[in-house]
């Protein structure tokens, strides 16, 4: 199956020694008491022991072979242009330990602590979808009605797409309703902000298009942001409430998220609590977007918040707590709807391996929020860099290895090969894959891959063979092949089972 430029453009945006040795931020705190009973490969260690391994032993999806690839956090940090990150460990089902390292803002002294508010992106859904499912509990709303009929400051537009099959909640939470717009951008400081209609509708000053059924509802996985969209207008509709309101009012508070919030824009009075985001290592213009779209990437937090959260799923699907959903709705939003997607989480493995997740980006911030059904584990973290989920995976890769997850985000080992750089020169150029322009180019005997619609990033490509390379932090190969003419000029890139191939262009 050929990926779409725009998913092939957003798996590259996701590619790009111990501190006294590293010019580099030192953690800045911690929420867990010394000493805790031993749960690892080591057997009893001391909190901090363990903290300290997690931090020295960052995972790539990628790790060369006969190499020591325990990587530190600062390094790493320093490699993805990450001025701070935020991490919480869930354990035995409690948060074990909660870190903020770095800084809110590039060149400042601010520190990130556990306190410090990020922007979840689209971890923003799955916490939306739990506000709309406790309506569902509530009777306000049904998963399998008409969204029409519920809706009144504005309708989903009938067409042929939907004479027969209807737009429905659970078609909304679960990507299946055949809507249009898979993202968001936000708004600059110094723009105009649209009401939720007109992003509805696409009408200025929103910068996306009308969201709109272009799939028969139910019958395909299609990742929408605008079906989220969409929810939130509903819920809006049926309590009465603005949507920071009612998500306070149905989650939030309930779960003791206490440092969260869907208020776009933040309000002044906590914005000093806020990163600054980051693009390229430098600053986003006025700190940070703004996104009316509050459900589909609306929501300020912490990885403490977040991590409250999950605790609260784990104890609803043990039949211990009810503060948000019920066993039976929590069980049903982890249960597998199409295309391992539940009702608002990504939902993967069975029995304890059983576990629900979400990614998320926004302008200059990336997250990733991850917890087992019924073990009592998970992490998040959260960066304040555009490249940040490659930082975030490898840190839960690490926190995976120490904590021994039943299922562990997976690694490849790799072999590196001794190439002649001069070879390289015989690549480099500009290659048209699958409908987007890839660069290769060489440097002080190195080879890197960059898409220039993502700005200046670039990812190194590490030799297997002559022909054959490998990005280390992702599961991606990238092969050179030489056409009739015996010349290279055509390009073979597989991200893990998808082959896309290309031709030189320039």
């Amino acid at each position: 199956m050929k990926l779409k430029a725009t998913s092939f453009l957003l798996l590259l945006a996701a590619l790009a020694l111990s501190f006294a040795q590293l010019d580099a931020p030192l953690p800045n705190s911690a929420l867990a008491s010394e000493t805790l009973p031993g749960n690892s490969l080591q057997g009893a260690t001391s909190l901090a022991e363990r903290i300290q391994r997690v931090e020295n032993g960052l995972l790539g999806s990628v790790v060369i072979k006969g190499q020591t690839n325990g990587m530190n956090i600062a390094e790493r940090m320093k490699y993805y242009s990450a001025p701070g990150v935020s991490v919480a460990v869930i354990n035995n089902g409690r948060i074990e330990w909660a870190r903020g390292y770095g800084v809110v803002e590039a060149g400042g002294t601010q520190p990130i602590t556990t306190d410090t508010l990020f922007q979840a992106g689209s971890i923003s859904k799955p916490v939306a979808a739990m506000a709309a499912l406790r309506l569902v509990e509530q009777g306000k709303l049904d998963l399998d009605e008409d969204v029409n009929g519920k809706l009144k400051s504005w309708k989903v537009p009938e067409n042929d797409f939907t004479k027969e099959k209807k737009v429905t909640l659970r078609g909304l939470l679960s990507h299946s309703a055949g809507l249009t717009v898979h993202g968001f951008p936000g708004y600059k400081a110094d723009v105009e902000v649209p009401t939720l209609v007109q992003v509805l509708n696409g009408e200025k000053p929103a910068n996306t298009p009308a969201i709109r059924v272009d799939l028969v509802p139910g019958t395909k996985w299609r990742y929408s942001g605008g079906g989220y969209t969409i929810m939130q207008q509903l819920l809006i509709d049926v309590a009465g409430k603005p949507f920071p309101q009612l998500t306070h009012e149905l989650v939030l508070n309930p779960a003791g998220m206490k440092h969260s919030t869907y208020e776009q824009p933040l309000p002044k009075a906590v914005a000093a609590s806020a990163a600054t985001a980051h693009r390229n290592g430098a600053p986003v213009k006025g700190r940070y977007h703004t996104y009316p779209e509050m459900a589909a990437a609306g929501l300020w937090t912490t990885p403490s918040d977040l991590a409250l959260l999950a605790i609260e799923i784990q104890q609803e699907l043990a039949g211990r707590s009810s503060k948000v959903l019920s066993t039976k709705m929590a069980n049903q939003m982890v249960t597998g709807q199409i295309q391992d997607y539940g009702l608002g989480p990504s939902v993967q493995g069975q029995g304890q391996s059983l576990r629900f997740s979400h990614g998320g980006v926004d302008e200059g911030f990336e997250a990733f929020w991850i917890a087992f059904a019924h073990t009592g584990q998970g992490a998040v973290v959260m960066v304040n860099a555009n490249r940040g989920s490659g930082l975030a995976q490898e840190i839960v890769r690490s926190i995976a290895q120490e904590y021994g997850w039943s299922d562990r985000p997976p690694t490849k080992e790799r072999t590196l090969a001794k190439v002649d750089p001069k070879i390289y020169e015989a690549y480099v150029g500009e290659y048209h894959v699958s409908g987007a322009n890839v660069k290769i180019s060489s440097e002080a005997g190195r080879l890197f891959i960059v898409a220039p619609p993502l700005g200046p990033n670039r990812v190194e490509l590490h030799p297997e063979s002559e022909t054959r390379f490998f990005i280390l932090e992702q599961d991606v190969t990238v092969t050179f092949a030489k056409d009739e003419q015996g010349l290279f000029k055509e390009i073979v890139i597989q991200p893990g089972n998808q082959t896309l191939k290309g031709t030189k262009i320039k």
